[in-house]
C-alpha cells in the first residue's frame, strides 16, 4: 500500500512539476535552486526545518497510531517542564554565586578601607581580577562559543542557521561559570543575555539526550531527532532564560515571539508559556527558601527586582514633552552604542583576537583593572554630601553603616552624617545601583555632576567591555545607562515644575526603557518586561511612549544590536521583511549564478561519491525519464541522506533499473537521517567504499522528498523571500511556467473532518457551486476537465 502511495505520489508530482526543456545547458536541467546561504568557509550551515516526506517517513507515520501521537505530545510537555526546572535552577545558581561573590567582595573591601584605602583598593582589584581571569580562561580554553551574550547565535539558529558549538554541553558549562566570573568581577555587563543562551543549551541537550562526548547521555529522551522539533525546544529555552533572568514569565514568552523566533504557532505558544510559568515557580521557591539567610547575600529584594510601586502615582500632560525627549535621547545613544560596539568588535576580530588566546585573556584582565580603578578611584575625587533631612521620614538609613552597600553609601567621608553619591552608584552591584536610581522618596540624592560623570564613564566601559572573551549581556548595562540620563532629566523636570508631584525615579525608569528600545529595538516584550520587573502598571503608557520614540529614532540610523552583531559574526539572518530592491527582481535572477547539479533516479555509487567530493551543495534535484523520453524532476534529495546511504550500503543494488519499494522494504528508520545537533554529522571523507561498492547503484526514489516547494521563474523575489522565510525552508526550486493545471485548492478543500469528508456547511456550498457551473462543466473539453468541486 505504501509503495503504491509512493508511486502515485511521484506520478502526481510529475504532473505538477514543470517539464524540463531541452537546451544546450544540460547542467541546469531547466531548474534553479534557491537555498539558504551556504558555508563560505566560516563554518555556518543551514537547518532542515522542512519535513522530508520520503518513503521512510511515510512508512514510519503509517505504523504510528493515536496512542503514539498522545505519547509524543505528552513527552513534549514533559520536556517543557524539564526545561523550565533546569533553566530556573541554573539561574538560581548563577544569581546565588554572583550575589555572594559581590557581597563578600564589598564587605571585605569596606572592612579594609576603614584602616587603609589603598589596601582596600588592592583587595578590591585583585578579587575582580581573579574572577574575570577565571571567566576569560574558561572561555578561551574550554568553551569559545560561550563568549558574548549568545542571543545573535540563538536567533540565527531559530532563523535556520546551524552554527557549530552553539548548543554544546561545554558551551553550557562555560556560559554558567563564565557568567559568574565576569558579572561577579564587576565588569560593565550583565548575566541576562547569557541566561537566554543557557536556557537554549539546556533545551537542546535535553532534546538529544545529553552529551555523548562527556558520557552524560541517555537514549530514552532521544525522541526529537528533527531540526523542527529541536527548534521548538530551543524556543522554550529562550523564553525560560528571559523569565529566569528578569523573573518576568510573560516577558519571556513575548521576547521569544518578538525577538528570536522566525516561525511561530499557537501550540508552541502554550508550551512556551508553560515553561516560563515553571521557571517563575522554581525561582520563587528558591527565593523563599533563601529568606532564612542560608543562601548568604542571595534572596533579598523579593520576586520583583526593582519595585517602584510606591513611586509616582500619576503623571501630567506637561510631562509628555520631557518624556518624549528621553525617548529621543535613548534612540540617539542606543544607535551610537550599536555603531561603536560594531567598530570595537570588528577591530577585535580582525586584529586583536587573531593574535591568540593569551591576548584575549590579557585584554579581559586589563579591562577588569581599568573598571576596578575607575569604580574605586572616581568616588574618591567626589566630595561627600550631607544626608538630606527628608530621608529620615522615608525610612531609608543615611548614611549606610560601614561595610554596607545600597543607598547613601559612606565612602571616604570625614563625618558620619555624610554620603558619597558617586560611590552609591559606582561602588555598588549593578542591581543595587539600578535600585538606587529607580528609588522614590530620595530626591536630590544624586548631583547632576555625579550622574554625568557616571554616564560618560560607564557608557565608555560598556562599549569597551562588549566583545571581550567573556559571557556578556547588555540588558543590565543598558538599564544602568538609561536610568542615569533618565534621572538627570527628571532632576531638571522637578526643578522646572516645582509644584507637581514628580519623582526622579520615574524618569530613571523611562530612561532605562528608552535606551534598551534605542539599542535592541524591542517594543512589546521590553514593555512587558519593564512593567514586570518594576511592579508599576500605571507607568505602562509612558513606557510605551518612550519605546516607540526611541525605536523610531534608532531605526533612522542603523539596525538593532543583535542584528548588527549577527552581521558582524557572519550569521546570514533572513530578516522579517525583504529588501526594497527585491521588488524589482524575479526568482530566476536570484539563482542565475548557480550551477544546479541534478542526479538521475538510479545512479552509480561512484558518481554519488564523486559529486559529493567535488562540491558542497546540500540538496540535489532528482530527475527521471518518462516512457516517451521526456525528462521530469521527481524530487529533492539531501546531501546528508546520501551520506547515510553510502555509509550503510544496505540499499546498494547491482541493477541500473528502478526498483519497486514494495519488493524490497526500506532498511532505514526516518530518524537515522537526522543530523546530530552536537556534531557536524557525516562527511564523505569518513566513508570507506571498496571498488565493488563503487560499481553498484542506488535507487534514490524512496529517499527523496517528492514534494518540495516550487515557484515559477518569474515570481517576484519579494514573494519568494516571504515564502522561504515563513515556511522555514532550506531549498526552493525555481522552474519554468507549468504547461497545465490539474486543479485548484481553495479554503473549503482544506476543511476536512477526521473521517475524510467535508463538513455539512461546505457540502451545501459545494452543491450550490456545482449547480451554478454544471452547464459550463458540460461544455468543457474532455482533455482538460474543469474541476467544479474545487471552485470556491
Amino acid at each position: 500500500m505504501l509503495s503504491n502511495h509512493l508511486q502515485n505520489g511521484i506520478e502526481s508530482d510529475n504532473l505538477l512539476w514543470s517539464r524540463v526543456p531541452d537546451s544546450d545547458d544540460a547542467s541546469t536541467d531547466g531548474v534553479g535552486l534557491l537555498s539558504s546561504p551556504r558555508d563560505g568557509g566560516g563554518g555556518v550551515d543551514s537547518l532542515d526545518y522542512e519535513v522530508i516526506e520520503n518513503y521512510a517517513y511515510r512508512e514510519e507515520q503509517a505504523h504510528r497510531g493515536k496512542l503514539y501521537v498522545g505519547y509524543y505530545v505528552a513527552v513534549k510537555w514533559f520536556f517543557s517542564l524539564l526545561i523550565g526546572i533546569g533553566t530556573g535552577l541554573a539561574a538560581v545558581f548563577i544569581n546565588l554565586s554572583v550575589e555572594n561573590f559581590a557581597g563578600w567582595k564589598f564587605a571585605l573591601t569596606f572592612a579594609i578601607i576603614q584602616k587603609s584605602y589603598f589596601a582596600g583598593f588592592i583587595v578590591y582589584l585583585v578579587i575582580n581580577l581573579v574572577l574575570v581571569f577565571s571567566s576569560a580562561y574558561i572561555i578561551t580554553q574550554f568553551a569559545p562559543a560561550a563568549a558574548g551574550s549568545g542571543i545573535p547565535e540563538i536567533k540565527g539558529y531559530l532563523n535556520g542557521i546551524d552554527i557549530p558549538g552553539t548548543l554544546l554541553f561545554r558551551t553550557l558549562i562555560g556560559k554558567i561559570f563564565g557568567s559568574i566570573g565576569s558579572v561577579g568581577g564587576g565588569l560593565a555587563l550583565g548575566k541576562e543575555g547569557p541566561l537566554v543562551h543557557t536556557g537554549a543549551c539546556i533545551a537542546s541537550l535535553l532534546g538529544q539526550g545529553g552529551s555523548t562526548k562527556y558520557h552524560f547521555n541517555s537514549r530514552w529522551p532521544q525522541l526529537f531527532k528533527s531540526d523542527r522539533d529541536r527548534r521548538d525546544l530551543v524556543t522554550c529555552g529562550c523564553a525560560a532564560g528571559v523569565a529566569a533572568a528578569f523573573r518576568a514569565p510573560v516577558g519571556g514568552v513575548l521576547f521569544a515571539l518578538e525577538e528570536v523566533t522566525s516561525w511561530w504557532r499557537s501550540q508552541l505558544m502554550w508550551r512556551v508559556f508553560f515553561t516560563s510559568a515553571i521557571v517563575a515557580v522554581v525561582v520563587r521557591t528558591a527565593m523563599g527558601w533563601c529568606k532564612s539567610g542560608i543562601c548568604g547575600h542571595f534572596g533579598g529584594g523579593g520576586f520583583i527586582i526593582w519595585d517602584v510601586s510606591d513611586g509616582q502615582d500619576d503623571y501630567y500632560f506637561k510631562e509628555l514633552l520631557p518624556m518624549a525627549v528621553i525617548g529621543v535621547i535613548g534612540g540617539l545613544l542606543g544607535a551610537l552604542f550599536n555603531q561603536l560596539t560594531y567598530y570595537m568588535t570588528s577591530w577585535r576580530r580582525n586584529y586583536l583576537h587573531k593574535k591568540g588566546n593569551r591576548v584575549k585573556i590579557y585584554e579581559a584582565c586589563i579591562i577588569s583593572c581599568l573598571t576596578s580603578t575607575i569604580s574605586f578611584g572616581l568616588p574618591l575625587l567626589r566630595k561627600c554630601s550631607p544626608c538630606p533631612e527628608t530621608v529620615t521620614d522615608s525610612g531609608i538609613e543615611c548614611p549606610r553603616p560601614p561595610g554596607m552597600y545600597g543607598n547613601y553609601v559612606n565612602f571616604y567621608c570625614k563625618t558620619d552624617n555624610e554620603y558619597n553619591d558617586l560611590a552609591t552608584i559606582f561602588f555598588n552591584t549593578q542591581d543595587d545601583a539600578i535600585r538606587n536610581l529607580f528609588s522614590a522618596k530620595t530626591m536630590r540624592e544624586f548631583s547632576a555632576q555625579s550622574l554625568l560623570t557616571f554616564l560618560a564613564m560607564f557608557y565608555t566601559l560598556a562599549v569597551v567591555t562588549f566583545g571581550t572573551a567573556v559571557p556578556a549581556g547588555q540588558f543590565v548595562p543598558g538599564i544602568m545607562i538609561g536610568s542615569t540620563y533618565g534621572r538627570l532629566v527628571g532632576m531638571f523636570v522637578v526643578r522646572f515644575y516645582k509644584k507637581l508631584n514628580i519623582e526622579e525615579g520615574t524618569y530613571a525608569l523611562l530612561g532605562a526603557a528608552s535606551f534598551l528600545g534605542g539599542s535592541m529595538r524591542m517594543t512589546v516584550s521590553l514593555c512587558v518586561i519593564m512593567v514586570e520587573i518594576t511592579n508599576n502598571l500605571k507607568l505602562l503608557p509612558l513606557i510605551m511612549l518612550v519605546l516607540l520614540v526611541s525605536k523610531a529614532v534608532g531605526d533612522a540610523f542603523n539596525e538593532g544590536l543583535y542584528e548588527v552583531q549577527a552581521r558582524l559574526k557572519g550569521i546570514p539572518l533572513l530578516e522579517s521583511r525583504p529588501k526594497y530592491h527585491m521588488r524589482q527582481m524575479i526568482a530566476k535572477e536570484a539563482c542565475q549564478s548557480q550551477k544546479v547539479i541534478s542526479l538521475p533516479r538510479v545512479i552509480r555509487v561512484a558518481d554519488v561519491a564523486s559529486i559529493l567530493r567535488s562540491n558542497k551543495h546540500n540538496g540535489f534535484p532528482v530527475i527521471d525519464h518518462t516512457r516517451s523520453g521526456e525528462t521530469l524532476v521527481i524530487g529533492l534529495v539531501l546531501r546528508s541522506h546520501l551520506l547515510v546511504l553510502l555509509q550503510s550500503k544496505v540499499d546498494f543494488q547491482h541493477s541500473p533499473l528502478p526498483c519497486d519499494p514494495s519488493a524490497r522494504p526500506i532498511m532505514h528508520r526516518f530518524s537515522e537521517f537526522a543530523k546530530p545537533v552536537s556534531s557536524k554529522g557525516l562527511c564523505i571523507e569518513d566513508i570507506h567504499l571498496t571498488s565493488d561498492d563503487l560499481e553498484m547503484y542506488i535507487d534514490l526514489a524512496p529517499f527523496l522528498n517528492p514534494s518540495p516547494y516550487v515557484v515559477p521563474e518569474d515570481m517576484s523575489l519579494t514573494k519568494v523571500y516571504n515564502l522561504f522565510r515563513q515556511l522555514g525552508l532550506r531549498h526552493l526550486f525555481v522552474v519554468p511556467r507549468p504547461s497545465r493545471v490539474i486543479g485548484l485548492i481553495t479554503r473549503k478543500d482544506l476543511l476536512i473532518e477526521e473521517n475524510g469528508e467535508s463538513s455539512a456547511v461546505e457540502l451545501q456550498q459545494s452543491t450550490s457551486v456545482r449547480g451554478r457551473y454544471s452547464e459550463t462543466a458540460t461544455r468543457t473539453d474532455a482533455g482538460r476537465p474543469l474541476l467544479d468541486d474545487l471552485l470556491g
